[in-house]
């Protein structure tokens, strides 16, 4: 029977599984979620739903999920056992381990890692520094440097702040050039761009053109104008091409920028040899065909070049995210309406974050440098397990799944077991927890409030909305920022320090907005619970000069770092042979990866509506390459590389490019002693177990696990 009217509660909030943030309204009753649809009124996401939206009920329900701290329990025999423990004795126990790792071996022995959901709930960015503040380790890690890393770089050398990114204008654009970039299955990355197929269409429908380059005919492809095979890891030769045509044919428009900007002089000097033709030897497309791009590009009435995870996670990560900022600066298109514009959001962390370095310290056993005070997490591993000073000894990790998620994950599986102290702030117990002594559950999305920090940075639009929580905190629980302030204050007992006064994460939100560029507006956290669907603050606006976070408020094109990186993708195209493979002979392929409008990472597979249908961990096949190797369609391969091999059924497509093969990202839930039964029964296997710590951005320290080399043979 249907509940009374009167006893049904209407909620308004944003989904907060992926960058998208939609607008959805659920409907409850009790404690019962009767329905989750699309907020129609919400300014950004205008009605749009996925299906993620709709498993928010799956995840607030879901049986596994954590409700108590628990403490792993290791008996005579060396057999591990959980004991669910009180929040007193979890976070007096996880105060006490990590504070004495930190009296016998010194700060740099406590490591720190944090997953990619911390940035999707804003207690764990506002409070995280209650803890951290007493472990200024320069062993920190996050998901950032198996991701977006190149990025950060790109705008810190261009604009002046690690988060001061181009947004792409798609509302207003006649033409778009996308690489490595897949919004239809991501909701958009690095952009906050809901309902983005229709968006797509929009721009075909009134006459734009959209380009799209990938090894594979992906979802986005479909709907584009055209779509390129490229050969993964010779994005850079392409974007070069484009720039040098660009500059050689005269077509570079600088207006409108060019009283804040320089160094573009030295870039063409310096690109004058990476020409169409040098880029078709190696990426597979003619060099008619990139010239011809070149062209309509910088001739398009306003035109974004973009490019995500496929351009950034590979060998030439950071190089091709400044070659693509390069391209819209040359072309005129930065800071144009229908190009790549700046947000203007109310709470803007461009003026109240630090703005990031990079190299200021380097890792202990391979050197490499940090980036906003983190190492790159392809090096976690190594630094646990090697012996001497700064060895990391205890870990802590937030909202993080390393072990699926970053390079040669079996190698960091092992490392974790040798740990003399662990603590995971994590509502599972998953592939990495499973190595913690005490793991310490927030309470869930739907039972706190939100504001989402990061995404409205990254919009398509100006828009802020607050959201109330659905249920009530249930008794005993404890949102992830008390766990923070909880622990730091325990923390500080035992070194002797002052606790810190507890703020709770709205108020430092309330104080924002009130001191943000729409202040004059009345803007508040009490104004957008009056406003539960959003408020819109209106298109993205031309900003620059005065947006700019450079010293001198200048865009410098010359950046050191990049140029000087030329020369390492000079010497190893020049030196690979540039005659395309024999097709009649089999030889190493490339592997990918893939999204899944349905998947996020490591955290969406334990809920059936999300992992229902066909098997999505598969090995994508070009058929050509199947018959090669006398594999059988449907049958189980081995894939192998340096670093290992697993087993997987392949399915030949003709929609992956010859000499490439995909898996998704996020499976592998087979390892013993986790407690997710959905995820386990659609374990799947981990792209991570076969990448590669080795293979990296030599001048981001990025992971590089799109093109590692692997060769696929019958099982």
């Amino acid at each position: 029977m249907n509940a009374p009217a009167r006893e049904r509660k209407k909620h308004y909030r944003a989904c907060h599984l992926c960058e998208a943030i939609c607008g959805v309204v659920i409907e409850t009753h009790g404690t019962e979620i009767l329905s989750i649809k699309g907020d129609k009124d919400d300014p950004l996401s205008r009605g749009h739903l996925c299906p993620k939206a709709i498993a928010l009920k799956d995840l607030h329900k879901d049986p596994d999920r954590l409700r108590q701290p628990l403490k792993r329990v290791t008996n005579s025999t060396g057999e591990n056992s959980w004991e669910t423990i009180g929040w007193e004795e979890a976070l007096t126990s996880a105060a006490q381990g990590l504070v004495e790792v930190h009296e016998r071996h010194g700060v740099h022995a406590i490591g720190v890692y944090m997953g990619n959901p911390t940035v999707h709930n804003y207690g764990m960015l506002t409070h995280q520094g209650n803890l951290f503040r007493h472990f200024r380790t320069n062993n920190r890690f996050s998901a950032t440097s198996v991701d977006q890393l190149p990025h950060h770089l790109a705008s810190l050398w261009l604009f002046g702040h690690k988060s001061l990114f181009p947004i792409p204008d798609i509302d207003h654009s006649d033409y778009m050039l996308m690489l490595g970039a897949n919004p239809i299955a991501s909701n958009g990355s690095i952009w906050t761009v809901p309902d983005v197929k229709k968006r797509l269409k929009a721009v075909r429908a009134r006459g734009g053109k959209i380009v799209v380059l990938d090894p594979r005919y992906t979802e986005t492809a479909k709907v584009a104008s055209e779509h390129h095979f490229i050969k993964p890891g010779t994005d850079a030769l392409f974007l070069l091409a484009i720039l040098n045509t660009i500059f050689s044919e005269g077509l570079d428009d600088t207006a409108h920028l060019r009283p804040f900007t320089d160094g573009l002089d030295v870039v063409r000097a310096a690109i004058a040899n990476f020409t169409a033709e040098f880029a078709a030897q190696h990426t597979s497309i003619e060099a008619g065909t990139i010239r011809r791009i070149a062209r309509e590009f910088a001739t398009a009435g306003a035109a974004i070049c973009y490019g995500r995870m496929g351009v950034s996670t590979q060998a030439y990560g950071a190089l091709n995210q400044w070659l693509i900022q390069l391209i819209n600066i040359a072309t005129g298109n930065l800071d144009l309406p229908g190009g790549s514009l700046f947000t203007l959001p109310a709470l803007d962390q461009v003026s109240t974050i630090g703005p990031g370095g990079f190299a200021r310290h380097h890792s202990r056993v391979r050197n490499l440098p940090e980036f906003d005070r983190e190492l790159p997490a392809a090096v976690m591993a190594e630094e646990i397990t090697t012996p001497g000073e700064n060895q990391i000894r205890a870990l802590f990790t937030g909202a993080g799944n390393p072990v699926i998620s970053t390079p040669n994950g079996r190698q960091l599986d092992d490392a974790l077991s040798q740990l003399d102290f662990m603590v995971s702030l994590d509502p599972y117990l998953n592939e990495t927890t499973r190595h913690a002594d005490i793991i310490l559950p927030p309470t869930s999305a739907l039972e706190h409030d939100h504001y989402d920090l990061a995404f409205h940075t990254n919009a398509v639009r100006n828009t802020a909305r607050f959201n109330e929580p659905v249920f009530d905190k249930p008794e005993g629980a404890l949102h992830d920022w008390e766990i923070f302030t909880e622990l730091g204050n325990r923390v500080a007992q035992r070194l002797g320090r002052e606790a810190k006064p507890s703020i709770a994460p709205a108020d430092i939100i309330d104080l924002g907005l009130q001191s943000g560029p729409y202040a004059d507006q009345g803007i508040s956290v009490q104004m957008l619970k009056d406003h539960p669907s959003g408020i819109d603050f209106g298109p993205l606006q031309p900003q620059l000069p005065a947006r700019l976070r450079t010293k001198d408020k200048w865009i410098h094109c010359d950046t050191p770092e990049p140029l000087a990186d030329l020369a390492r993708l000079n010497e190893e195209f020049c030196a690979e042979k540039a005659s395309s493979p024999d097709p009649a002979q089999a030889g190493p392929l490339q592997l990918i990866g893939r999204r899944h409008v349905r998947s996020n990472n490591s955290w969406m597979h334990n809920y059936h509506r999300l992992v229902k249908g066909p098997n999505r961990c598969t090995l994508l096949m070009n058929p050509q390459d199947i018959q090669q190797r006398n594999i059988l369609e449907g049958s189980e391969v081995e894939v192998r590389s340096r670093v290992g091999a697993l087993q997987v059924v392949v399915e030949a497509s003709a929609e992956i490019m010859p000499g490439v093969v995909s898996l998704p990202h996020g499976f592998g839930h087979h390892r013993e002693g986790i407690r997710m039964d959905i995820a386990q029964r659609h374990a799947g296997v981990s792209c991570n177990d076969i990448t590669d710590e080795y293979a990296l951005d030599e001048l981001s320290g990025n992971a590089a696990v799109n093109g590692i080399s692997v060769e696929v043979v019958p099982a």
